[in-house]
């Protein structure tokens, strides 16, 4: 190793990051939306109790006004604006409706209205500034400062974004790589998941590529920067998540799909029902009446809660089953998915790598009790992952581990160390000694990591160690299949041939590996040109670009990055593979419920509609004909809070 990697004084140019970086986070009150909504809900809360035990009305009738106030004047004043660009707002309706209910004495009904409204705006203000948050908060990933060597040797600690393509910079044990570049001399193991999604640290030596942003493990890395800090891979990643971000189509709920229509529709009846009896010589207040009557009957007061009750309770029982959908529009969209693109990493995988075989070799005289002992003795000082892979599956057969002394750590070559008199070597095959029955070969092509113990010189065994598929994997991928009628897709920044191993145990034929975020991006927005709705499930920074840029994107919450957590539409919090597809069947059953509800309020404002305009339709009934409605149709979408439907939705079932 040249002299340029040892440690020397450096000329501080500004103070290092140190310890933790602090999440940036917006809180929920500090959002104004938010904030009303809040306020708008308390006085709901605090006036309804009082009405319905009788008290003076000046009790209540304060509070339902302030209501009114703080949760309809935000979409009112946007309603107003939006009618200077001559176009109408669903909003205003239902803030004119709420106030038209109020004025015939329906208070408590236009505040409710008010309310729903209100508390769905503010929802829709968080998940826009949280994953603003996550945005931002990628860019912590790199450090804020690097160690630049300059040609005599010497080094200075400068800001990355001072770095040039050129520069030489020094990547000590631990710390992360500053730039995009070349290794020049050193050897390593990098952790670069937050770029591939690689379970487990890459070996760098001369001539291969390192990211910024990346973890460095015990070894010291002379790099050649090749990019700008403004064209490294993190850059690009949040770049692409917020193009994605803003070119994502927005998604409707299906009555906002005819908001104007129904909008112009609804305030020109209105006036026409006010204005032609005036002509004709009715008096003013039968002609006021009348209309007031119609607007109430025709208002989307049933239509709204048509539509909301069953998607909101679909909401709530997937989240007492450890799914966060975040919000109606997202639980809807789930249930219009065609195609699935699966990460591998965290996602089909558990994540961690796992001792998966303990192969002595012929001539050895161990065992695999004695062969995975002395391994994981030689590897418990040791703090590389496969090192803790190899400890835990000692403890895990309950394995008593002697001593080791002399421990010695080699980067991408191995560990040594002396137990029970014994020179163990634990380490890559080819860095130690030749395999020599081709069980090393084996283990690899099998999709597995092949470990080699070196007992006093002498090759004793092998370890295969693999990042291990969930046990609901293969189950899933059928469920995904048979409910999109294709079978998922395999995007994956790992190896080719681990992903195919892993791919074919799962049920998987189409499989994507080795790519980086841009290419899985270009796979889904492929896909999608194709006409298909894309539904993406995936864990790390990595697949946060294509969660963003998917039709519907679901991040699994245990391992997940705060970028794939925060971009992602839904999150599964217990980490159950599982509930992907159940999520997917309850949306579907939602949607049905949805069409089950629109038809009833449709044919209830129809005919108290009708009533009204060629009969006399009497106030009172005309009010309870469409609270009536009203309650039907959300008393049938809150069939969806049963564990029933959980259940059948588990099962497959989305009718």
């Amino acid at each position: 190793m040249t002299s340029t990697l040892t440690p020397r004084p450096v000329e501080r140019a500004k103070p290092a990051r140190t310890g933790p970086v602090a999440r940036r986070r917006t809180r929920v009150l500090a959002l104004p939306e938010a904030r009303w909504a809040a306020a708008a809900t308390v006085l709901f809360l605090l006036a309804l109790p009082l009405q319905l035990t009788g008290a003076p009305a000046w009790t209540w009738g304060p509070l339902y006004a302030l209501s009114y106030v703080t949760g309809g004047w935000e979409p009112g004043w946007e309603g107003l604006k939006a009618l200077k660009d001559r176009t109408l707002d669903v909003d205003l309706l239902m803030v004119v409706a709420a106030l038209g209910a109020a004025a015939i004495g329906q208070v408590m009904d236009g505040a409710l209205l008010i309310v729903i409204f209100a508390t769905s705006g503010a929802l829709e203000a968080l998940a826009t500034a949280r994953t603003a948050d996550s945005v931002r908060g990628l860019l912590d990933l790199a450090p804020a400062t690097a160690t630049r060597l300059s040609p005599d040797g010497g080094e200075q600690a400068v800001a990355v974004e001072e770095l040039t393509v050129g520069d030489l910079v020094l990547v000590r044990p631990g710390e992360r790589v500053g730039a995009d570049g070349r290794v020049l001399d050193g050897a390593s193991e990098v952790d670069q998941a937050t770029i591939t999604g690689e379970p487990l640290p890459v070996p760098k030596e001369r001539g291969d590529e390192v990211f910024a942003g990346t973890l460095n493990g015990t070894g010291a890395l002379r790099v050649r920067v090749e990019r700008d800090a403004s064209d490294s891979v993190i850059a690009r990643i949040v770049r692409m998540v917020q193009e994605a971000s803003e070119t994502k189509a927005p998604t409707q709920l299906f009555i906002e799909k005819v908001e104007q229509r129904y909008s112009l529709g609804m305030v020109a009846a209105t006036l026409t029902v006010f204005l032609v009896p005036l002509a004709f010589g009715a008096q003013l207040t039968d002609a006021l009446l009348r209309a007031m009557t119609f607007m109430i009957v025709a208002s989307p007061c049933a239509v709204v809660l048509a539509t909301m009750p069953p998607l909101l309770s679909a909401i709530a029982n997937a989240g007492r089953h450890g799914v966060l959908v975040k919000s109606a529009v997202v639980m809807e969209r789930l249930g219009q998915v065609d195609a699935v693109a699966l990460d591998k990493t965290g996602t089909l995988t558990e994540g961690s790598p796992r001792v998966t075989d303990v192969r002595p070799l012929p001539g050895s005289g161990l065992d695999e009790r004695a062969l995975l002992t002395l391994a994981a003795a030689a590897e418990r000082p040791s703090e590389h992952p496969l090192a803790r892979a190899v400890v835990d599956a000692a403890r895990e057969r309950g394995l008593d581990l002697p001593d080791a002394r002399d421990f010695t750590s080699a980067p991408g070559v191995g560990v040594t160390a002396v137990v029970d008199g014994r020179t163990v070597a634990v380490g890559a095959p080819a860095r130690l000694l030749d395999d020599t029955d081709g069980t090393a070969a084996e283990l690899e092509e099998s999709g597995r990591t092949a470990v080699l113990v070196v007992v006093d010189g002498v090759p004793a065994g092998l370890l295969g160690i693999a990042d291990r598929l969930r046990p609901d994997a293969a189950a899933t991928v059928a469920s995904l299949a048979r409910l999109t009628g294709s079978a998922p897709v395999l995007l994956t920044g790992d190896n080719p041939r681990a992903a195919a191993h892993l791919a074919a145990e799962a049920g998987i034929d189409d499989v994507r590996a080795g790519l980086l975020p841009q290419d899985k991006l270009d796979a889904v927005r492929e896909m999608e040109s194709a006409g298909r709705k894309v539904l993406v499930v995936g864990d790390g920074v990595n697949d946060a670009p294509a969660l963003a840029a998917a039709h519907t994107g679901i991040a699994m919450g245990r391992a997940g990055s705060d970028l794939a957590l925060e971009t992602a539409d839904a999150v599964i919090v217990r980490d159950e593979l599982a509930a992907v597809p159940a999520t997917v069947a309850l949306s579907r059953r939602a949607r049905r419920l949805v069409v089950q509800n629109l038809v009833i309020a449709g044919a209830f404002i129809t005919g108290l509609v009708v009533w009204d305009l060629a009969g006399d339709l009497p106030l009172p009934l005309g009010v309870a004909g469409h609270e009536g409605s009203t309650v039907l149709v959300g008393l049938n979408g809150l069939r969806l809070l049963r564990e029933g439907a959980w259940q059948r939705a588990a099962a497959g079932e989305s009718g």
